[in-house]
């Protein structure tokens, strides 16, 4: 198939938000000497990321907004281990957001296939990240020159995998479905929600251990496969 538009996740798809993510919450526990209250980072980070994954389910269902979504994710934790105190999260939060969006580091070879692909086709971000915070990690990350547009969630009112954010993204781009394809980590958010909008999949499988329901368009483990497919 001949296509012309590719809409391309974010995190761990093109930036390294595992990786960013994580070195960005190790200086913030030490820099608020969060050992004070956790037997480890490692028990700090598991409390965090468990609650994230609930909240951001709940986010994408409507059912709490992003200031609810951020202020739980920071605070629970900490109340946890028995901290009852607002203010000390808010600091963590505002500071984690700050440094994060300098963190530069992509998932590996992904430049070089960026270099590959805009050249031929035409690119977009398509995210359920959040405008201000997903803009300057593109920024600072020094990928802005590859992509014609960013699409966000926050921007569309409606999350990946739900099938109007594709057509919002497809409307966004003047695109057509039949020669778009959406690359991305997610199963679930990127494959099976393109699948079901009519676009052609990309599955960056980076972990092997999806229990894939239908064979997508193309899986690939490293980016540097891309070429073979596109």
């Amino acid at each position: 198939m001949m296509y012309k538009s590719i809409f391309i996740d974010l995190d761990d798809t093109v930036w390294a938000f595992s990786d960013n993510s994580h070195d960005t919450f190790k200086q913030m526990y030490d820099k608020f000497d969060y050992s004070r209250f956790f037997s480890s980072f490692n028990h700090f980070y598991s409390l965090y990321s468990e609650r994230n994954r609930e909240l951001w389910v709940d986010y994408g269902q409507g059912k709490i907004t992003k200031d609810e979504l951020n202020k739980e994710r920071f605070s629970h934790p900490l109340r946890v281990v028995g901290v009852d105190d607002d203010n000390l999260p808010a600091m963590f939060s505002k500071s984690f957001f700050e440094e994060i969006a300098l963190k530069d580091k992509l998932m590996p070879n992904c430049r070089e296939a960026l270099e590959y692909l805009y050249t031929k086709y035409d690119l977009y971000i398509l995210s359920n990240g959040f405008h201000g915070l997903q803009q300057k990690k593109i920024d600072s990350s020094g990928v802005s020159k590859y992509f014609k547009k960013i699409i966000l969630s926050e921007d569309a009112g409606v999350h990946k995998p739900y099938k109007e954010i594709f057509d919002y993204a497809l409307a966004q781009t003047d695109s057509q479905a039949e020669t778009s394809i959406m690359i991305g980590d997610s199963w679930e958010n990127d494959i099976l929600g393109a699948h079901d909008a009519g676009l052609s999949q990309g599955f960056y499988n980076i972990n092997s251990s999806v229990n894939m329901s239908f064979n997508p368009t193309f899986i690939f483990h490293d980016w540097l496969e891309i070429s073979d497919f596109l």
